[in-house]
């Protein structure tokens, strides 16, 4: 058989495909051809001898990039992949625990838990337990136990160091009892019962080294600390691993993944030559020296160049607005330009680093009848805290709502079970009322802050609070005095939903800003109808052309011909918090790298000087980002000359030149007497009155006269 594929790759390709008895790291930059090089090597493998089909594993993060593996190899040897070990982590470790379910101590008809039923089994424990939700969350609980197994530590092994993670790893302990007892296993347990099956027992770890010589990984640098330790236990001290990765892309750590697995590759299998895939075959040159120049910043990587063939492209168009309305306007009317001359709706895409800014981004998409779809999301109107939010506030306007009383009766949690619900239905049911005023039939003073009586006296509390008030205002009032805000602060996932909950805010300043009437009554109903007008809209079916919206981090793995990464300010990407954690920044020039890169034709890159979010106008330095893209691959659009001073001057700062009037530096850290340790932000206003923000690690993020600070420079 003639492998004519082979014809197809690169010097650097078929040396990677073609490497003999040695393990090795495949340096495979954006678009490169890393799928194709993967594949090939399987395929060559094969049909050389080298090894049998059930010789050899490949390991993938998703079930779309397995089946891609399976079908090019099906395709370019003639024959049936079926029963080939090619799959992702959880599925290669499930079918090894159905094989082996005795040994693991697992039922033969074992379930899996997805996220969802975990956090069910872990609220049903709860209950059982009789843990405070409030206290502990299961969403918290969730996130230790995940942490905990990403890491290889079962209940007994993690180290606690306070009453709070003591009590929460209790819970695990008991949820492994349960689990067991019940006979289901999560997706960390997958790995975690693999891992410890292969480690305890030495015959089945033998068994599976002696098959598996060859073992092929995809997206390396994804790969979690106990799937690296998982990986060299089947690997043992003669297999070869063929790992394919880019350090550059590694912007999943908050998801357990290691960035320093890659160079662990390296000592722990004595690689000595590591293969850079340079060759781009997605975007133009432009682009790709765009993201070259940003990258090379990070001191933490392997390093590579990304080139291409196809010729330099346009300039990278950079536009500053003075407001996000108009930077939404002006991505509105580039995108209604290129789809004049023919680029489809589904072919471009806007990115953007937090998903509030979605926001305005949807509103202008709706006034201007584009279809639309958030990727790997919900609309803004869709999301869950948005839509918690706006039921009180339908609640407080119309009291026979009854969907809305029963979305946030017990939501967050207070008590109120299905028993006492269904005894409202029934008497709304006897009495032709609504849940609302069966709950006033049944009104007794509450004796704690629980039950269907305190709720009762929490609306009557925000009815209170929100009289005389704007739209705004009562919304923020919703979102404090219903507990909310509070809820999701408690969540270790829940900063993004916080900031949708702000970001609701800000939608309904832009609303009253447009409401000619006086009446605050009908400003809150018509504000309600417009908010569910916006959600149901112009929803793009599966097969409908629509414009793309989703963060950079949902853009992994996703082309596009023109793309708008908009929202680049200091304090959005790099994101605030970024500057307070460790190696943060490096991982946020990460996420601007995989952004950049997602490219094809055309790449514009927006910002705004000044943009309402959460509720407040924050004036904004452009992102560092931009400061470190050539002057010769930008073409500046709409630059307004007549920006006040303190909007241009303090970019001098940001490149390490401090001057009298700006004396720290923005990204330095700082510390206040009052507010503790701090990162310098960004300034405002002129000489006489100047204001430096600065984001304190235990008080948020402020701002502060200058000439009263008294900040110290560490």
């Amino acid at each position: 058989m003639q492998l004519n594929y082979l014809n197809d790759l690169n010097e650097k390709q078929l040396e990677a495909v073609k490497l003999q008895n040695e393990s090795a790291l495949i340096l495979a930059g954006a678009g490169s051809g890393k799928t194709k090089v993967l594949t090939s090597r399987i395929s060559w493998l094969i049909h050389n001898q080298i090894i049998s089909p059930n010789g050899l594993m490949a390991v993938t993060f998703t079930n779309k990039a397995a089946n891609e593996m399976l079908n090019r190899v099906s395709s370019q040897l003639g024959m049936n992949p079926r029963g080939m070990w090619i799959g992702t982590f959880h599925g290669l470790c499930n079918r090894f625990l159905r094989t082996h379910f005795k040994d693991a101590n697992l039922p033969q008809s074992f379930q899996i838990l997805d996220s969802s039923d975990q956090l069910s089994a872990i609220k049903r424990l709860s209950k059982t337990l009789q843990i405070d939700s409030d206290k502990y969350t299961p969403k918290e609980i969730q996130y230790h136990i995940n942490g905990a197994k990403e890491s290889g530590k079962r209940a007994k092994d993690v180290k606690t160091y306070d009453p709070h993670s003591q009590k929460i790893n209790e819970v695990y302990l008991e949820y492994e009892k349960q689990c067991q007892r019940e006979g289901v296993a999560d997706f960390g347990e997958l790995l975690l019962r693999s891992y410890e099956l292969l480690i305890n027992n030495a015959s089945i770890r033998e068994h599976y080294q002696n098959r598996f010589k060859h073992i092929l990984v995809d997206e390396f640098q994804d790969t979690s600390e106990l799937q690296y330790r998982w990986l060299k236990l089947l690997a043992g001290e003669s297999n070869i691993i063929f790992a394919v990765g880019d350090d550059d892309q590694s912007i999943y750590a908050f998801r357990g993944a290691n960035v320093g697995n890659m160079q662990s590759l390296q000592k722990d299998f004595k690689i000595q030559n590591v293969i850079k895939l340079e060759q781009n075959y997605r975007s133009k040159n432009n682009i790709l020296n765009a993201a070259n120049s940003i990258i090379k910043n990070n001191e933490k990587r392997l390093g590579k160049d990304l080139w291409t063939s196809s010729g330099d492209g346009d300039p990278i168009r950079v536009f500053r607005a003075l407001s996000d309305t108009e930077e939404a306007k002006y991505i509105l009317d580039e995108i209604k330009m290129h789809h004049r001359t023919g680029v489809a709706f589904k072919d471009m895409a806007i990115l953007y680093r937090s998903n509030a800014q979605s926001r305005i981004l949807e509103h202008n998409m709706v006034s201007n009848n584009i279809p639309y779809r958030v990727y790997g999301g919900l609309r803004f109107f869709e999301r869950a805290e948005v839509k918690h939010a706006l039921a009180y506030l339908r609640l407080v306007a119309n009291k026979s709502d009854d969907n809305a009383f029963l979305r946030v009766v017990n939501f967050p949690t207070r008590g109120v079970g299905n028993r006492s619900i269904e005894g409202l239905q029934d008497i709304s049911k006897m009495t032709s009322s609504s849940l609302w005023d069966s709950a006033i039939r049944e009104y007794k003073p509450p004796t704690s802050e629980k039950g269907v009586s305190f709720f009762v006296d929490l609306i009557k509390k925000i009815e209170d609070e929100i009289q005389g008030v704007t739209l705004a205002e009562a919304i923020d009032v919703v979102i404090n005095f219903s507990g909310l805000k509070n809820h999701y602060l408690n969540d270790k996932d829940g900063q993004d939903r916080v900031s949708n909950l702000e970001e609701l805010v800000s939608a309904a300043i832009t609303f009253s800003e447009n409401f000619d009437e006086n009446d605050r009554n009908l400003e809150l109903i018509e504000f309600l109808n417009y908010t569910t007008l916006e959600s149901g809209e112009l929803q793009a079916k599966a097969n409908q052309d629509a414009l793309q919206l989703m963060t950079i981090h949902s853009a992994k793995g996703l082309e596009f011909d023109v793309v708008f990464i908009s929202g680049l300010e200091e304090g959005l990407c790099p994101h605030e918090q970024s500057l307070m954690e460790a190696e943060g920044l490096e991982e946020e020039r990460r996420l601007m790298y995989v952004a950049v890169t997602r490219a094809k034709e055309k790449l514009y890159l927006t910002y705004s000087q000044s943009r309402l979010m959460y509720g407040q106008t924050q004036y904004n330095l452009s992102s560092r980002f931009l400061d470190e893209i050539p002057e010769n691959l930008i073409k500046k659009i709409n630059i307004s000359e007549k920006s006040n001073a303190f909007l241009n001057e303090p970019a001098k700062v940001r490149k390490n030149e401090p001057s009298k009037s700006f004396p720290y530096k923005i990204g330095s850290t700082v510390l206040h007497k009052k507010f503790g340790y701090g990162v310098v932000l960004s300034y405002e206003g002129s000489s006489n009155d100047l204001r430096i923000q600065v984001a304190f690690q235990s008080s948020g993020t402020k701002w502060l006269a200058l000439e009263f600070a008294k900040l110290e420079t560490l």
